[in-house]
């Protein structure tokens, strides 16, 4: 078998495995672009499929931290399930994550963005990742009975790691629903309709670009949920209910916020100020 015959055979099968372990749709993308693009790389360069040629491959590429680690993730996948190697975590190192605090809105942002917001669809996409906490793809996938509008609650259905959570709905975002829902006609389930089915991604961020320059911030949906999680943990909140909120299975992930959080600092009296 010469070797893209041998490649296609080797991406078949970890396609398979991804659906057999139940990885999600971007999971599964992600590990097939990586390994892709490795298999490539040493059929070029005649490399055998060895962790040292992994290592050759991750050095020759000029990729972002977070892009080398989920590389590295893709083709640890790919070498102990696929060619049954163990020894990949040992001799291939991962780069050390970068330690990036979130980036907050403010609140007064939030609501100068919100009140230049004349197209109602354009606002409830705003109100739901902001109010929400919702990620990019759990907005786009929302469906309009995942909405309770009696107990003003979003089932989030199959998030992050295929987990369902409950998050709040807000009585401003609720009127704006049953506004938005009696302006629009809709040809499916979504909450968020495009050309053919659901909004994209790419639809999205487009609509918080341009909100972003109207207060001169680099606006992306990540920013709002990481807005939402210290807005309320600066307004009181318990971080454990936060944590059930975002879908986080580890505390740990959660406790950044109280880094960006300003609730504890506010408290403090500067030096300068006791002169």
């Amino acid at each position: 078998m010469d070797s893209t015959n041998a490649n296609e055979e080797y991406l078949k099968e970890l396609s398979d495995l991804c659906d057999l372990k139940g990885y999600s749709k971007q999971t599964k993308k992600s590990y097939l672009f990586h390994t892709s693009r490795f298999l490539k790389f040493c059929e070029k360069s005649t490399l055998n499929l060895t962790p040292e040629s992994v290592k050759s491959y991750l050095l020759s590429q000029d990729f972002s931290v977070n892009t080398s680690r989920l590389a590295y993730a893709s083709l640890k996948f790919f070498f102990s399930e696929v060619l049954k190697v163990d020894e990949f975590a040992e001799k291939v190192p991962i780069k050390k994550k970068v330690k990036q605090l979130p980036k907050v809105v403010s609140r007064e942002n939030i609501k100068r963005i919100l009140e230049s917001a004349t197209n109602i669809k354009h606002k409830v996409i705003i109100e739901l990742l902001y109010s929400s906490g919702l990620r990019l793809s759990e907005l786009i996938n929302l469906k309009r009975n995942d909405l309770d509008f009696d107990r003003n609650i979003i089932n989030v259905k199959l998030g992050k790691g295929n987990k369902d959570r409950v998050t709040l709905m807000s009585e401003s975002l609720k009127l704006d629903l049953l506004k938005y829902y009696s302006s629009y006609e809709f040809k499916t389930e979504y909450v968020l309709e495009g050309r053919n089915g659901n909004y994209t991604k790419k639809s999205v961020q487009k609509v918080l670009e341009s909100f972003g320059k109207k207060v001169g911030i680099r606006l992306t949906p990540h920013m709002l949920r990481h807005s939402f999680a210290t807005h309320l943990l600066e307004a009181g909140t318990d971080i454990r209910y936060i944590q059930k909120l975002l879908g986080h299975s580890d505390l740990k992930t959660t406790e950044i916020y109280t880094r960006v959080s300003n609730k504890d600092l506010s408290k403090i009296r500067n030096p300068l100020d006791m002169l």
